[in-house]
């Protein structure tokens, strides 16, 4: 794709800002925000498949001190694949979206189902949190919170990506779920998603197993 030089608008990855974040991790954060929850709050104009143009999101205030190259950049490194960049079908012009964890509704952002018995449904999914949450979590189920689905990884990959800080690795049965009508799905980059039932849990029966991953890894009771 082509991009501006280095001498435009955008600096280089490596760049810190006067707190000392990098400015690559400071646009994907805005990114974030923007194509997930907060784009009718800065007035960007997200089309039914979740795509804004990326001239209109340079053209925002926000993003006026990045170029075409970090937005290149950042979505070309993101070590979850956390964005798709791609041309228009009618018009050509270069588009951006942000592939899950949105919280606004987005009718159109090609989920894959996941079908019971199908070769892509996992036997389980986990979902990464917090050991101070357990008993919550234990209580009242996994919640979707603000968002449109629960986010999971496969089994395998609880120790994967940055967010190393999470402790506790909760598994769900996804065939028991799906049999009793609860719907998931596969996002482009790999991620499964399920909205939940219909209050957006998913409930303590779907759980097949909780582990504490730090310091050392042990199963945690579920009852």
């Amino acid at each position: 794709m082509e991009s501006q030089g280095r001498g435009g608008r955008g600096g280089r990855r490596g760049e810190r800002g006067r707190c000392g974040e990098d400015k690559d991790v400071r646009l994907s954060k805005s990114m974030s925000f923007a194509l997930r929850h907060g784009a009718n709050k800065l007035g960007l104009h997200l089309n039914p498949d979740g795509f804004l143009f990326v001239e209109d999101l340079l053209a925002h205030p926000q993003f006026r001190s990045y170029s075409l190259e970090d937005v290149e950049r950042v979505v070309a490194t993101n070590d979850k694949k956390r964005y798709k960049l791609c041309r228009h079908p009618e018009d050509g012009r270069l588009q951006i979206r942000a592939n899950q964890g949105h919280s606004l509704q987005v009718p159109d952002l090609e989920l894959r189902p996941v079908q019971a018995g199908s070769s892509d449904c996992p036997v389980e999914g986990v979902h990464r949190s917090y050991l101070c949450h357990w008993t919550s979590i234990r209580t009242q189920g996994l919640s979707r919170m603000n968002r449109t689905h629960i986010h999971l990884c496969l089994p395998g990959e609880e120790d994967s990506g940055k967010r190393d800080v999470c402790d506790l690795a909760i598994y769900i049965n996804v065939p028991k779920a799906l049999a009793d009508g609860i719907q998931f799905f596969l996002s482009e980059n790999g991620v499964l998603l399920t909205p939940g039932d219909t209050e957006g849990k998913l409930p303590l029966r779907y759980f097949s197993k909780a582990l504490r991953l730090k310091p050392t890894r042990s199963i945690l009771p579920l009852e």
